[in-house]
């Protein structure tokens, strides 16, 4: 048996940190009835705050458009706070990167769909994101280029 301390993962906090919505040509708008071309985007990063404690942040920008005009614009960063201790350094960045934006994307997912309806839209569901993928996607870009 090993005297290594055990890897130690968990959620201390889910929150909603920011959250905006614009109908910019409301209420005009709801009086044509275009299918709009959505768009998302999606950023997450995160890192320490305390002793143990980490901050992940997952914001996502959804911009429906018909033509030229903005129909809605709704952004939300979802924000966990997550207790990782023992995890080896070269571990650290996979679980910051993967395994907490996983775990915060269903929530992030249900802030958009409720701000959209409560702004009188159909709701925007978001589709399942592999977030290995894109980690691995983020760590061939060549420093300076993104």
């Amino acid at each position: 048996m090993s005297d290594a301390p055990q890897p130690v993962f968990s959620i201390e906090k889910l929150y909603v940190k920011d959250l905006s919505i614009e109908v910019p040509h409301a209420p005009g708008v709801f009086l044509e009835q275009p299918a709009p071309e959505v768009s998302v985007e999606m950023h997450s990063r995160g890192g320490p705050f305390a002793e143990g404690l980490f901050e992940v942040l997952l914001t996502i920008t959804v911009t429906a458009k018909h033509q030229d005009k903005t129909l809605f614009l709704v952004e939300t960063a979802q924000a966990g706070i997550f207790q990782i201790r023992n995890i080896p350094d070269g571990d650290l960045e996979p679980v910051l990167g993967i395994a907490c934006p996983n775990i915060l994307f269903p929530y992030a997912r249900e802030v958009i769909s409720d701000t959209v309806s409560r702004a009188g839209f159909p709701p925007v569901i978001l589709a399942p994101v592999n977030f290995e993928a894109l980690y691995q996607q983020n760590r061939q870009v060549p420093a300076g280029a993104a």
